[in-house]
């Protein structure tokens, strides 16, 4: 059996599984080889049109303190500029591509769970595959609630008149989604495998990453008990072995894809279509040229690290470096060689180091549209600021400060003999920085320290105000709603 599963999800498969979209139930169910490949075809939606590339970096680091709307002043103004400035109404194109593309994956999810529990697979695998698709389910749902508030909640395939209907056009509560994401992550954790394990590849959902994720939602939910159990488990290596790397900006290149320190990463790579990519993720956040001098210049420019940030980083703080890129005046060389000209040759001062993807040192196909560079979802950096913050919320200050001193050595810091709640959530800014976490941190933050998200948007020069702690619901989905579909509090 694990000969059949290595066959369909080994790491030229992913890349060419095509993500599913029509499916014969009947038929996938009576065939075991179809159901596993429809396991890989939810996994490879992530790197589907905009659900993690342009509107995903538009609604997390832009619409956040981290980064700046970049690009030149007009270029995409009425929707990126908008979220930078918290301005957005429910016509902003980005909220449909966001809202569209995470509900397809729910979708696609439930499509291939149908499949699964009708299938003839051998038990334990059946329930592995099921474990890791409902990590993806809880995954999208987890972005969905973090961007929108209360969601439909569909957990099952459903017909189109039922999608039609009330029931299914109607926002849950926050609690209900939240039950649905810790029952799919609950059963993620029983049933995946640990990482290194036979029947693991690289990639595939893992012990590792369904603690990890687990943990992430109970620090959103308050469960400081829970949260720390959960992470001391992955630190102590009872889910596989994790660790940091030693070079914090080699986490984001190529060489750094799917090491020690990664939990849990979108895949892609090189198929025979160029498309096994995030669709213009690079691109869309490397320099931009523009001013005095023309060259050839390397994206679009857009999200680009912000002076509230800058701000941040401690005197010596090497992450810092492997942050952002600075243009310096008389031109920057980046790590792979190339060379910007100069601050004159390009719109912007500053842009993401982390997002980008060399073009002569590292894969690619020539499509600068589809350069495949993972993403980094989830890795052990972060668990240890999770498990750091339940810690001190817990009454142990020495476990959290362990874990800060963890982080100091790479970062070209020395260690600390104390910490805060407010030193933690430093940490967790400038060792996660342009990661897509920051607008949320902020909203969670701010329920335990009311005005903590103005006060940090103030910072940035712009106004936080309570509608913003979640986005606008698209007007195209109230409209297809028939009305079912309410607005949130303080959107026209």
């Amino acid at each position: 059996m694990t000969a059949l599963l290595t066959g369909v999800t080994s790491c030229s498969n992913y890349l060419d599984v095509r993500p599913q979209g029509q499916l014969d139930q009947e038929a996938s169910a009576l065939d075991p080889a179809t159901a596993q490949k429809l396991v890989v075809g939810v996994y490879n939606t992530m790197w589907e049109g905009d659900m993690h590339g342009f509107a995903y970096v538009q609604m997390t680091n832009i619409a956040s303190d981290d980064a700046d709307k970049g690009s030149n002043p007009t270029d995409d103004s009425p929707n990126s500029g908008a979220l930078d400035n918290l301005t957005m109404d429910a016509s902003v194109n980005t909220l449909n591509s966001i809202w569209r593309l995470f509900f397809l994956g729910v979708s696609r999810a439930n499509q291939a769970l149908a499949s699964l529990d009708a299938s003839t697979l051998d038990a334990t695998m059946k329930n592995q595959l099921m474990g890791e698709v409902r990590f993806l389910r809880a995954y999208f749902y987890f972005d969905l609630i973090r961007f929108f508030g209360g969601v439909p909640k569909i957990d099952r395939v459903i017909t189109p008149q039922e999608a039609n209907s009330a029931a299914f056009q109607t926002k849950a509560s926050v609690d209900e989604i939240y039950a649905l994401i810790i029952g799919d992550l609950e059963y993620a954790l029983a049933n995946v495998a640990t990482k290194g394990a036979p029947n693991s590849a690289d990639g595939r959902v893992s012990k590792g990453a369904a603690a990890g994720m687990l943990a992430k939602v109970m620090l959103y939910r308050q469960n400081w008990q829970r949260a720390f159990s959960l992470t001391d488990s992955i630190i102590t290596q009872k889910v596989g072995t994790y660790g940091l790397l030693d070079d914090y900006f080699e986490i984001w290149r190529e060489a750094g894809a799917n090491s020690k320190e990664s939990l849990f990463e979108v895949q892609t790579g090189i198929n025979s279509a160029c498309e096994a990519a995030i669709a213009n993720y690079a691109e869309c956040q490397a320099p931009r040229a523009g001013g005095k001098f023309g060259w050839a210049d390397l994206g679009w420019g857009f999200g680009t690290p912000s002076q509230s940030l800058v701000d941040e980083y401690d005197d010596g703080d090497r992450r810092e470096a492997a942050t952002i890129i600075f243009i310096n005046p008389n031109g920057t060389f980046l790590w792979d060689g190339f060379r910007v000209p100069g601050r004159d040759s390009v719109e912007n001062a500053r842009y993401n180091y982390k997002s980008y993807h060399s073009q002569t040192a590292e894969s690619n196909c020539g499509n600068r549209g589809r350069l495949p560079k993972n993403l980094r979802i989830l890795r052990y950096g972060e668990i240890l600021l999770i498990h750091a913050e339940a810690a001190l919320a817990l009454g142990n200050p020495g476990a959290a400060i362990t874990d800060i001193n963890a982080l100091h050595p790479r970062a070209g810091l020395g260690p600390v003999g104390s910490v805060t709640r407010e030193s933690i959530w430093h940490e967790r800014r400038v060792e996660l920085a342009m990661e897509h976490d920051r607008f949320f941190d902020l909203i969670r933050q701010d329920a335990l320290s009311p005005g903590r998200a103005a006060a940090a948007f103030a910072a940035h020069g712009k106004t936080f105000a309570a509608k913003n702690k979640v986005f606008p619901i698209p007007q195209r989905q109230i409209d297809l709603g028939g009305g079912n579909l309410k607005q949130n509090d303080g959107y026209n």
